[in-house]
């Protein structure tokens, strides 16, 4: 694939800020994502199947969870396993994330009163999965395009996780200067990326942990969203002396190693 350059990575001046700082920019909110498996020791495994039942649980519990202001499923497209299913929920601050858990259980109890019913309902919806799953916490992050409505389609979701640098002549204002500048002339014009969504680490196992999220139409649109970058980039900086400055002064906050994942979601299963 294509390489890109790291002033796609131009997101906020994170590296100095305390949380506080950054929730005077732009409120801060907290995402949990789920990487369950697929059970491929059932044989008679259903794709309909499943999304019924995922389907059952997210109208009578996440929808009505009041806790959760968002939610997708995406599953694996072109990634290293083929089993993922990725269940991504967003909420307003830390503490929401175990009171969202409480009161899961609570809305189960009342979709399912009978407490046989319930027990068969969720060990049918556990024998789609495997046994093990991870789970990783983020923060989100200045610099996000919104999508305006949720989409009544499959949409393709390209994923781009890399890894914060910390440079000793790096300052907070140099980074947001040039952060401004890039979502403003290229990030925000370019139509092929319907949404953008930049994460940190919160709680997880790697602490540096920088997550890029791409909303495209389809499969073909992820190279065009590159090309029309690069347009957008030269039309912006015009000369290649000020295109090589602005990369050499984004690209030491990042490493300079990513891997890329691709998606797709899961239609109906979206708040």
């Amino acid at each position: 694939m294509k390489t890109i350059h790291y002033r796609f990575l131009a997101v906020l001046f994170f590296f100095m800020c305390s949380n506080s700082v950054v929730s005077q920019i732009e409120k801060i909110y907290y995402l949990t994502a789920t990487t369950m498996h697929r059970n491929t020791q059932k044989d008679d495994l259903s794709q309909d199947e499943w999304k019924a039942i995922e389907k059952e649980y997210f109208d009578k519990v996440t929808n009505k969870n009041e806790l959760i202001i968002g939610s997708n499923v995406v599953s694996h497209y072109f990634t290293e396993d083929n089993t993922e299913i990725i269940f991504v929920t967003l909420y307003e601050n830390w503490s929401a994330i175990d009171k969202s858990w409480i009161r899961n259980q609570e809305l189960e109890k009342l979709a399912w009163p009978d407490e046989k019913k319930r027990k068969e309902f969720f060990e049918k919806r556990s024998s789609f999965y495997d046994n093990h799953h991870s789970d990783e916490i983020y923060e989100t992050m200045v610099g996000s395009k919104k999508m305006g409505k949720i989409a009544d389609k499959e949409m393709i979701y390209y994923v781009r996780k890399g890894n914060f640098a910390y440079p000793k002549d790096g300052t907070e204002k140099e980074f947001g200067d040039l952060n401004k500048q890039f979502i403003d002339a290229v990030t925000n014009k370019n139509d092929f990326i319907k949404a953008y969504y930049p994460y940190r680490h919160a709680w997880g196992s790697n602490s540096t942990d920088f997550i890029e999220v791409y909303v495209v139409d389809n499969l073909g649109d992820i190279e065009k969203a590159f090309a029309k970058d690069d347009e957008l980039f030269k039309a912006q900086w015009k000369d290649e002396k000020s295109r090589d400055e602005f990369d050499k002064k984004m690209n030491k906050y990042f490493s300079k190693i990513h891997s890329d994942y691709i998606y797709r979601s899961v239609v109906g299963l979206q708040k």
